[in-house]
């Protein structure tokens, strides 16, 4: 057991060198060794995978699996900071990024129709049209203002409720369970109730639309007879929790990286053509979800470490994306840079199903606001701009933003 890994003692998962550096420890263990071996609190050993190469290898191979209810997972519940671990969970119906072939292939399949690349452009008008409208509301304000609540949070929730057919008048119900998910210092008690209203909500919607179908995702699911209402559930939940926290987290902390860096900020805004690289660079620098684990099912060669049979494997996204082997001057923000093969969307057959939308919504956001809103500034001092340090998704909880009136 190296010393540098053991020293973890956990999932070092806090950025501790500034709001877009990755956390200090993982880029040292990354240079010395990016296959890991690691102690968690109670002793459990596993793995930690950190190099850009072998992440991918590691979410490519499916000989390390998804499935939750083969493994130990280390989540943090109510100790601050400190991951323990918890009993492997039961397979819940229809969420397919917990599964692995051939029940992931049977779910995915169900969708892969609705998030093409050539379905996603189809929907690019609908979806700038949400912006700009957004943009207007956020206009008659007087500033200063929450982006995050003003305008990051409520374009992928529009976009997402009326792609999914959810009512958009029921997002503070779905938001707060979905917010209260994705804590970490939460007690599980507090999680399962989220949880369990986020699931009882979406069954009694899925169930209205397989009665009385509409024109959206989940009324096109809900006519597949081969899917039960608890599948319907499971997909509507993974659905609706990652088309609009992970964008949202985007699109606040992006702008905050912009305002940060106002160089960077300048040339995009001279030059918006630059705007599509500028987003893939966002996101392999932000990596808003970072964290993953998988579970190898047999011994496994790793970047000249075996990983036996059993072994918890935590994988960080954030720490590929940083790394120098693969991306020159990986923590410097570079809106010029040519990013090819970034892994903030995952990589192999759990690769995000909704990246091309994610990357609309954003290429919309930014390019709306940087138009609309030329002055754009903090309202307070960067340090002040509170993150969101203690969730499973990086982000900031708000975003203070002023302009001059025209």
């Amino acid at each position: 057991m190296s010393h540098t890994a053991s020293a973890l003692q956990g999932l070092p998962t806090d950025r501790d060198a500034g709001p877009f550096d990755p956390p200090s420890r993982i880029t040292a263990v990354r240079a010395a060794r990016p296959v890991s071996p690691m102690v968690f609190p109670d002793g459990h050993e596993g793995w930690l995978v950190t190099g850009y190469d072998v992440v991918r290898q590691v979410m490519a191979d499916t000989r390390f699996s998804n499935r939750q209810d083969i493994g130990v997972i280390h989540v943090p519940y109510e100790t601050p900071g400190m991951p323990v671990a918890t009993e492997p969970s039961p397979q819940t119906p229809g969420l397919f990024v917990s599964m692995d072939p051939p029940d992931h292939t049977r779910l995915r399949r169900k969708l892969t129709g609705a998030f093409t690349v050539k379905r996603m452009k189809q929907l690019e008008e609908g979806i700038i049209a949400i912006t700009e409208r957004q943009l207007d509301e956020l206009a008659r304000l007087t500033p200063p203002a929450d982006l995050v609540k003003e305008f990051a949070l409520p374009v992928p929730s529009l976009v997402i409720c009326e792609l999914l057919g959810v009512p958009y008048a029921d997002r503070e119900t779905f938001q707060s369970n979905s917010s209260k998910f994705m804590e970490r210092n939460v007690t599980l008690e507090d999680k399962i109730a989220a949880v369990g209203a986020m699931f009882g909500y979406l069954a009694e919607l899925v169930t209205s639309k397989r009665a009385d179908p509409g024109e959206d995702i989940l009324s096109d699911l809900a006519r597949d007879e081969d899917l039960t209402i608890e599948e319907l559930s499971g997909m509507a939940f993974l659905l609706l929790l990652a088309g609009h926290e992970t964008t949202a987290n985007m699109l606040a902390l992006g702008t905050f990286a912009l305002l940060e860096h106002p160089a960077q900020l300048d040339e995009l805004r001279d030059n918006q053509d630059l705007l599509p690289d500028a987003v893939e660079e966002l996101m392999r620098y932000l990596s808003v979800a970072d964290i993953f684990f998988r579970y190898a099912t047999e011994d496994v060669e790793l970047g000249g470490e075996t990983i036996p049979a059993g072994s918890t494997v935590v994988v960080s996204l954030l720490a590929a994306n940083r790394d120098p082997h693969r991306f020159e001057n990986p923590d410097v923000l570079d809106v010029h840079r040519k990013v090819r093969g970034q892994v903030a969307f995952g990589h192999g057959i759990h690769q995000c199903l909704g990246q091309q939308l994610a990357r609309i919504e954003m290429r919309a956001g930014f390019e709306g606001l940087l138009r609309r809103f030329p002055t754009l500034r903090l309202a307070v001092p960067a340090g002040d701009v509170k993150l969101k340090t203690d969730m499973h998704i990086y982000g900031v909880h708000e975003l203070p933003v002023t302009w001059s009136a025209r």
